[in-house]
């Protein structure tokens, strides 16, 4: 019985992963976004949407495939239910956004501001985002599966049941972040800039143990020398 205990102690629970499937589409008329606008069942197929605005719009069951994202604005935004493959862009604006059931796939994209934002069974997957910044954020149910991110930035950001699978994380910072049921074990390459200290309720790897080992001693005074 100790031994069964023990192994369901371990157990670290799984994310819940969306489960998308898209109604038939219809194209995007290319009028460009409006604020508040409202997107169902659209299929923006290579759109420019570079410096377009669309606060507080609403895509629900739409799919981005291979689209501009150059300084968009989508304040406070929802996506529902959509799948963004291939999107590419510098500075795209999603501050405050939800997204929920949503798959980003092979995305490039970097400086994409999401502080504030709720991501709720999320799935990222492939692809490289730079700068990432997800201050204040709440994930729940996130998935980052196969992607680089590069100096994400997850401060203040309430983080349960996420996983980090195959993935790279250069120069992390999760300063003042919370966590539950994180997995960390199977990240490629962990690199933790700030906040190693906010790692209780994260799982990670005994070779992951040893390579943050003189992070851990640093943070509570411990003086290593040969």
């Amino acid at each position: 019985m100790a031994g069964s205990n023990s192994r369901k102690t371990d157990t670290v629970p799984a994310a819940r992963r969306p489960e998308v499937r898209l109604p038939p589409l219809v194209p995007y008329d290319g009028g460009g976004l409006e604020p508040d606008g409202d997107y169902d069942g659209v299929r923006f197929d290579g759109a420019d949407l570079a410096d377009e605005s669309g606060p507080g719009a609403r895509f629900m069951d739409c799919a981005l495939e291979g689209c501009a994202l150059d300084r968009t604005e989508l304040v406070r935004a929802r996506f529902i239910d959509s799948v963004l493959t291939g999107v590419r862009g510098v500075g795209t604006d999603l501050a405050g956004a939800s997204l929920r059931d949503v798959e980003v796939v092979d995305a490039r994209l970097g400086g994409v501001q999401l502080h504030g934002g709720v991501l709720e069974r999320v799935l990222v997957r492939g692809g490289k985002i730079d700068y990432l910044n997800l201050r204040k954020a709440r994930l729940k149910d996130v998935v980052f599966e196969g992607c680089v991110l590069s100096e994400p930035d997850f401060g203040d950001a309430q983080l349960v049941r996420v996983e980090f699978r195959d993935c790279v994380l250069k120069r992390a910072d999760f300063s003042s972040a919370r966590m539950e049921s994180v997995d960390l074990r199977t990240v490629a390459e962990l690199d933790i800039a700030r906040g190693v200290e906010r790692l209780a309720g994260a799982v990670i790897s005994p070779a992951q143990l040893m390579e943050l080992a003189p992070a851990f001693a640093a943070q509570i005074g411990v003086r290593v020398e040969a």
